[in-house]
């Protein structure tokens, strides 16, 4: 089976989430492999970057809403969505954030307004401060970019040494809990959607990028993560000029609002939604509420004189 182009093994999958995804896939080649993206659209950008365990599938949503009056990019991790899924690589944030440096300026965008969740925050904030010139805007969904004030339980059992793969990667019980865990709403879990979420991840060996995520998170200073983690919290004020938007599920367990609290210490003028029935998925628990929170966002922060969008 090939979806945009691309090869998918999905002997158990419901073919029916491909129609919540009508995209066409773009590919950069990157010393890893292949880098998938989507390109939608024209306009000024929105950088959508996801998290763990997702996918660009997770921006669907949004990409669908704005790409009729923007340019809507979004990347999928090297080992997830339809990106090649190398068993030998580094798999930690100082390479995800270099292969998204290297797709902002090998597509030349600018003037972007990126938008985060999960991982997607330190991926999304590290590459912005490599490149400040070429951001414009931030929208933030229940993510963070320092080192981890803790790491909940659940996830720590999925770091437990034999057990910990054998669950992540033989049964991908972090992405299935994650399609009851990281919601409010269980009915919004169609089962299109849950087919889609987990679309990618149908081996050990395209789960590889699930398990190497959940093991990057630093627990310790002596992490080379922590290091990274740090050098970009430390960073973060440079950004705060931007205009930056917050959208928090204040129903998650992970993301929770400790780390909300913690991002406005350097973004203290952010515009700040709390939505108080949604989860760690909040776009899939809220995506009605949330296009229009980022309709009038954009709009009440136009882009500045001399900026466009490419």
């Amino acid at each position: 089976m090939k979806i945009g182009g691309w090869p998918v093994n999905l002997p158990t999958m419901d073919k029916d989430w491909k129609s919540l995804y009508p995209f066409r896939s773009h590919h950069l080649k990157l010393d890893a492999g292949r880098y998938h993206y989507l390109d939608e659209g024209a306009g000024p950008v929105l950088l959508m970057v996801h998290g763990n365990p997702t996918w660009s599938f997770y921006w669907r949503n949004l990409a669908l809403a704005f790409r009729d009056r923007f340019r809507v990019v979004v990347p999928d991790h090297i080992g997830c969505g339809l990106s090649d899924k190398p068993q030998r690589y580094p798999y930690r944030l100082a390479q995800h954030i270099d292969n998204l440096v290297q797709l902002i300026e090998r597509l030349d965008l600018r003037s972007i307004t990126l938008l985060v969740h999960d991982w997607g925050g330190a991926i999304g904030l590290g590459a912005a401060l490599r490149v400040p010139d070429r951001v414009s805007r931030l929208v933030l969904f229940n993510t963070g970019a320092f080192p981890p004030p803790y790491i909940p339980f659940r996830i720590r059992l999925c770091r437990t040494p034999v057990l910990g793969s054998l669950a992540v990667r033989g049964l991908n019980l972090f992405a299935r809990a994650a399609l009851t865990m990281a919601v409010t709403d269980r009915r919004r879990m169609t089962t299109p959607v849950r087919a889609g979420l987990l679309a990618p991840y149908d081996s050990w060996a395209n789960r590889i990028a699930i398990q190497r995520f959940v093991a990057d998170i630093p627990k310790t200073a002596g992490h080379p993560t922590w290091q990274t983690l740090q050098a970009i919290e430390q960073g973060l004020p440079a950004l705060a000029d931007r205009p930056t938007m917050m959208i928090w599920g204040m129903r998650d367990w992970c993301f929770t609002p400790v780390c909300l609290d913690r991002l406005l210490e350097s973004f203290p003028d952010a515009r700040v939604h709390r939505l108080e029935q949604a989860g760690h998925y909040v776009i899939e628990d809220a995506h009605e509420r949330i296009v229009p929170l980022v309709d009038s966002f954009l709009a009440d922060h136009p882009l500045r004189d001399g900026q466009r969008g490419t």
